[in-house]
C-alpha cells in the first residue's frame, strides 16, 4: 500500500462499489414509510393531537367501568349516588346514568359502540392527516425530494405505497388499535363469553380500519400532491369534511330533501361503509335518515379511482435523472 498522502487521497476519491446485499424495491417501500413516520414523530403538534385522541379512548375506557359501578348501585337499591366531595359534588340516579351510557353514548360493547368511537376519533384524525399530508407528501414536491426518490430503483407506485403505508399507521393508531383494545376491555368487564359471541365485531373493526386506511391514504395523497403547502392543505381538507357535513345537514335535515344528499359528507360515507362491515342496520343509524350502504361505497370508490388517476398523471410528470 502506498504511503504517499496524495495517492491515498486520489484513491479515496475513486468509485467504490456497493458490497452489501442488494434488496428488492419492496424494501424501498418500507424505507420510505420509516422515514415518513420519523418526520411525523419528531413534531410536537402530532403528539399534542394524539393526546386529544387518547382522551376520547380513555373516556370510553373508563365509561365502561362507570357503567358497571352504576349497575352495582342499582342492584343494591341505592336511590342516588354522590360523585365527588365538597361544593363540587354531584348527586345522580344510577338508572339515569346507565341510560346515558348505554342508550345515548352506546357504551355497551355493541357494534354501535365501536362505530361511534371511530366516528368521534375522526375529528382528531382529520387534523392529523392534514399535517401528515403537507409534511410527508407536499414537502417532497416543494423541496424537490421526489426526483431523488424516483431516481432510485423503485417505481412511482412503490413511492405512493410507502407514503400510504405511513398514513395507514396513523389511521390505525388512532382508530383500529384503540377499538380493538376496547373490545378486549369489554370482555374483561362483562363476561368471557363476550369474546366468542361478539367475535364478528373484530372482523368488522378490522374491515372498518382497512376502509379508512385505503380510502383516506389515497385521497390524502391526491390532495397533498395538488396543494403541497400546509395552509392551503388545511383550508381545503378541513373544508371538504366540515363544509360537506354542514351542506348535507342543511339539505337533508333542513330542506327535507332525499337522504342521498348526505353523501356530500365524506366522513359520513366512510361511517356508512364501516357500519356495513360491523353489521349495523341502516334504519338504526344516527343521524337519520341515511342513504343506502351501496351509495356510500360507490361514492368513495369513485373518488378513490379519480384520485389514483390524478396521482398517476401528476407523478409521471416529474422529471427524473436516473
Amino acid at each position: 500500500m502506498s504511503t504517499d498522502p496524495l495517492k491515498q487521497r486520489i484513491t479515496m476519491l475513486r468509485y467504490r462499489p456497493w458490497r452489501g446485499e442488494l434488496r428488492g424495491p419492496w424494501s424501498g417501500v418500507l424505507a420510505i414509510a420509516r422515514v415518513s413516520l420519523g418526520q411525523m414523530f419528531r413534531r410536537k403538534l402530532f403528539w399534542g393531537l394524539f393526546g386529544f385522541s387518547a382522551l376520547i379512548f380513555l373516556f370510553y375506557f373508563f365509561g365502561q367501568y362507570l357503567g358497571v359501578f352504576m349497575q352495582s348501585q342499582l342492584t343494591g337499591e341505592t336511590g342516588t349516588v354522590r360523585l365527588g366531595s365538597g361544593v363540587g359534588a354531584v348527586t345522580v340516579r344510577p338508572e339515569n346514568m346507565i341510560q346515558a351510557l348505554t342508550k345515548t353514548l352506546k357504551m355497551n360493547g355493541s357494534a354501535d359502540t365501536f362505530a361511534n368511537f371511530i366516528w368521534f376519533e375522526g375529528y382528531i384524525l382529520i387534523i392529523v392527516l392534514t399535517l401528515a399530508g403537507s409534511v410527508l407528501v407536499g414537502n417532497d414536491f416543494s423541496h424537490g425530494s421526489l426526483p431523488f426518490y424516483l431516481s432510485k430503483p423503485i417505481s412511482r407506485w412503490h413511492y405512493m405505497l410507502g407514503k400510504c403505508l405511513a398514513i395507514g399507521v396513523f389511521v390505525n393508531l388512532m382508530t383500529t388499535v384503540p377499538a380493538l383494545l376496547l373490545f378486549l376491555q369489554y370482555g374483561m368487564v362483562d363476561e368471557w363469553s363476550y369474546y366468542w359471541d361478539s367475535f364478528h365485531l373484530v372482523v368488522g373493526i378490522l374491515g372498518y380500519g382497512l376502509i379508512l386506511t385505503v380510502s383516506l391514504s389515497i385521497i390524502l395523497l391526491a390532495f397533498a400532491t395538488w396543494l403541497r403547502k400546509t395552509v392551503p392543505m388545511i383550508m381545503v381538507w378541513v373544508s371538504v369534511f366540515v363544509l360537506g357535513r354542514i351542506v348535507a345537514k342543511l339539505i337533508v335535515d333542513g330542506l327535507k330533501f332525499s337522504p342521498s344528499w348526505r353523501l356530500f359528507d365524506l366522513w359520513n360515507d366512510l361511517y356508512l361503509m364501516g357500519a356495513s362491515c360491523l353489521g349495523i342496520p341502516l334504519e338504526t343509524m344516527r343521524p337519520g335518515p341515511q342513504p343506502p350502504f351501496w351509495q356510500a361505497w360507490l361514492v368513495i370508490g369513485g373518488l378513490c379511482a379519480f384520485c389514483l388517476l390524478y396521482l398517476r398523471r401528476r407523478i409521471q410528470a416529474v422529471e427524473v435523472v436516473s
